[in-house]
């Protein structure tokens, strides 16, 4: 814990000052210590920084929480991921509303190189438990090292993390409320199994009930982590789909497991194929190969710069990573070049234009 944890708490326990607002305070002031340490007068230098919102930065109540907070996760062994930190999870550092900070429990690797969430109705039919069973079990032999994100609720979720477990996958339960508890608490001793490679990971305080509109916030947590989201049986409302439009909107990869038109669970995933929000999953197969996540994948061939019209400096960055490292994924190419998804799709339609890259299956890029 850094001499900082405590200017990061009460950052996320200011009442009216969001993620954007919070994100925009630290870049006129500095950091988030001098959020709170800054002059009145400094404060109110800033543009559209409500007096209110300045009361609040200032009301001693904030700081107070913020230490009980701190001699919590301090008492709980618990570790907080900034924003800022190299161990917050980079591809969700990309996505806009992403969390300041969160509060995790465990040993997971939170930038393992593969990560795919897996979702789902709480109502899981055998049809879907068994699919995600054997889906988990092929993935893990191909993939070794991939993580396996969810929410720890019934259904879908919790036997994605039992699966996960039992083929000696990491995994990461994102929860809606604290983690001075674990809901729902029959799953307790899942979660504690998942601690010695996996781990707990929230948004929230310790205090905080597991409330409806919690779970529904976490969602984008699951969605951004994430290389790709697999939904595995939803109905025809549920928030697998909204994590599915979630991940739509941070351009990640959808996968819907179909079902036949009149089962009730089947009618969520069977929609989201038929609107295009989703690829039909035929399989780990099909998912491995559409991802481009195939072991036997070989580099492409170097390439000659010299052979395309003059590159920008975020075009020639972008040409050498790829000239190094062949087919990359596009959420992959935003952290390691440090650009905004959105910024560096339009750098990518340029380069395009030019066929000097080319765009594959799975949100993949590669040199012509």
């Amino acid at each position: 814990m850094d001499d900082k944890s405590i200017y990061r708490i009460a950052l996320t326990l200011i009442k009216g000052v969001g993620v954007m607002h919070a994100r925009n305070l630290m870049q006129v002031v500095g950091d988030e210590e001098a959020v709170f340490k800054e002059s009145s007068r400094k404060l109110e230098a800033i543009p559209r920084l409500s007096r209110r919102a300045i009361e609040e930065i200032r009301n001693p109540e904030v700081m107070r929480r913020a230490e009980r907070e701190l001699a919590f996760v301090t008492r709980n062994n618990l570790q907080i991921h900034f924003f800022t930190d190299k161990s917050y999870p980079q591809r969700l550092s990309q996505c806009i509303d992403a969390p300041l900070m969160l509060y995790a429990k465990g040993n997971a690797d939170l930038n393992r190189e593969k990560a795919i969430s897996i979702v789902g109705t709480r109502n899981a039919t055998r049809y879907g438990e068994e699919f995600c069973r054997k889906f988990i079990e092929e993935i893990s032999a191909k993939l070794p090292d991939i993580l396996i994100i969810s929410g720890l609720a019934y259904g879908v979720d919790i036997c994605a993390h039992r699966a996960a477990l039992h083929n000696g996958l990491p995994t990461v339960a994102v929860l809606g409320h604290g983690l001075d508890r674990i809901y729902p608490s029959l799953h307790r001793q899942t979660a504690v199994d998942m601690l010695k490679t996996g781990a707990l990971l929230t948004e929230f305080p310790s205090n905080t009930n597991p409330d409806k509109h919690n779970f529904v916030k976490r969602n984008r947590i699951v969605a951004g982590m994430a290389d790709a989201v697999v939904v595995i049986e939803s109905g025809m409302k549920g928030g697998s789909l909204t994590t599915a439009d979630i991940a739509n909107s941070y351009f990640r990869e959808v996968f819907a497991l179909p079902g036949r038109i009149r089962d009730k669970m089947s009618i969520g995933c069977n929609q989201l194929i038929s609107d295009n929000k989703a690829v039909l999953l035929r399989g780990s197969d099909h998912f491995i190969s559409y991802m481009g996540w195939e072991e036997d994948a070989k580099p492409a061939l170097p390439v000659q710069k010299e052979i395309f019209p003059a590159l920008s400096d975020e075009e020639e960055k972008l040409f050498n990573l790829l000239s190094n490292r062949g087919a990359v994924q596009v959420n992959t190419l935003a952290i390691e070049l440090n650009i905004p998804v959105t910024e560096l799709f339009l750098i990518l339609l340029e380069m395009e234009m030019k066929h000097i890259v080319e765009s594959l299956p799975g949100g993949m890029y590669q040199l012509v």
